[in-house]
């Protein structure tokens, strides 16, 4: 799942979009690929002109903002209009895209070409080309791995006076958490401190109500202490596993470290507002998507050797959740052949090497195994250790009534202040129950 704006980390929109097509007018075919604006299209541009090059398909590219990708091509899907001839879809459309007809399913073509699922990061596979989940038939190829995971002042950490201050009150060496006891901790060492004579804060949480921010950072932490979406025995089971009396204390405590250790005007924050805090020199630690740590690295005030990456922490138990999108061919393209040859391109090992080297975030094996994989970036260890304990929501044809629903219960309870935690899950099971119920599942 994933939903920002781009110039949230510094890239322009306008700039984006008009990087209109990679290929020449004469080339033998052209391809429109529908993706958000952000950081990561334009190393696909880049990328995509190996593809004309070896090809002679021109690549044209739609690319709009986050506020607008879901509406716009999910309009477009739904209406079945032929302008995406290839889609990078959110992982959470797998569900409706294939039982609605608008993906073609993968299996044969990947059959025929020796294309194995078995070469890319299983979680990717689940979470991004399943449909059913856990079962062997796939719409869409891993393109864009993503998870949720921290960022945190290096240079703040290391500072001598501030660790011999923290061990002095904790016990403990002031470091990246392992746990969210840990995290929390150090949120609260940071709170209101004066740090080159401006006042800093702990974290950087997601809080946002109007698209899914709140729901993406809840999750992250609720995961950890047993939060389950439904009965593993018994699908659509929801009671005593949404609302179990460890995913209470989950909710519990994303709401004590908002209230605890968040900045002033905390209320509204999900990826930008997250970057901005972070980049600002508000926070110590800043939760967000893998997405923005080459940004932030890259950043004069704030990266280099100033920040530092680290895994979701633990707690019962260890997971992340799951962000980025898989690449599908839109059953609607009157260009389906060549939408298939770029799929065939785009899985190569060196393409997917140089995916990464470009800026894109590679679920292929080949990349995340290599043996300079973990030194071919200062984040890329935090990345293949936070894939590997992904988690994501549903991913149901009926998603978005589960994710209003979620959006609005949770920020009841943690922002707005209404009700108990315990409430909050109760009527967070009614209203997922009513949902399935309309669809014929319960």
């Amino acid at each position: 799942m994933r939903k920002l704006l781009a110039l949230a980390t510094g890239i322009s929109t306008a700039a984006i979009i008009s990087a209109a097509s990679v290929g020449n007018a004469n080339a033998a075919g052209e391809l429109t690929l529908c993706w958000a604006a952000w950081d990561p299209a334009n190393a696909l541009v880049e990328l995509s002109k190996d593809f004309t090059a070896e090809s002679g398909i021109a690549m044209k590219f739609e690319f709009v903002p986050w506020t607008s990708y879901a509406d716009r091509f999910l309009n477009e899907l739904n209406s079945q209009g032929k302008l995406c001839d290839l889609i990078i879809g959110d992982s959470q459309w797998i569900g409706g895209s294939a039982e609605n007809g608008h993906y073609i399913k993968l299996n044969d073509f990947f059959e025929a070409e020796g294309i194995s699922m078995d070469d890319f990061l299983p979680a990717t596979v689940v979470g991004y080309s399943e449909w059913p989940k856990n079962t062997p038939n796939y719409w869409a190829l891993p393109a864009m791995g993503d998870v949720v995971g921290w960022t945190y002042r290096k240079d703040w950490f290391e500072r001598p006076e501030l660790q011999a201050e923290f061990k002095e009150k904790y016990g403990w060496d002031l470091a990246p958490p392992a746990t969210y006891d840990q995290l929390k901790q150090i949120a609260e060492f940071f709170q209101g401190r004066e740090i080159d004579g401006k006042t800093v804060y702990g974290a950087s949480i997601y809080t946002e109500r109007g698209s899914e921010g709140i729901t993406m950072g809840v999750t992250n932490v609720l995961y950890d202490w047993g939060f389950e979406y439904q009965n593993p025995d018994k699908p659509y089971e929801m009671e005593g596993f949404v609302n179990s009396p460890d995913a209470v204390a989950g909710l519990e405590f994303y709401k004590e470290l908002y209230e605890c250790c968040t900045p002033p005007g905390a209320s509204n924050v999900y990826m930008g507002e997250s970057i901005d805090a972070f980049k600002s020199g508000q926070v110590a630690m800043h939760m967000n998507f893998a997405f923005t740590w080459p940004g932030l690295y890259k950043d004069e005030n704030v990266g280099g050797d100033k920040i530092g990456y680290f895994v979701n922490p633990a707690e019962k138990k260890h997971f992340a959740q799951l962000g980025g999108q898989g690449i599908s061919v839109v059953s609607y393209s009157e260009n389906q052949d060549d939408a298939f040859k770029y799929i065939k391109w785009f899985v190569k090992p060196d393409v997917q090497a140089k995916w990464w080297s470009l800026g894109g975030f590679s679920c292929a094996i080949s990349v995340l195994n290599a043996p300079d994989f973990v030194t071919s970036a200062p984040y890329a260890k935090t990345f293949l250790e936070s894939m590997a304990i992904v988690k994501d929501f549903w991913a149901e044809p009926a998603y978005a009534e589960l994710l209003q629903a979620m959006q609005k219960r949770v920020h009841d309870y943690v922002v707005a202040d209404q009700g108990t935690a315990q409430e909050a899950l109760d009527l967070l099971v009614q209203d997922w129950t009513e949902v399935f119920q309309s669809e014929g599942k319960m």
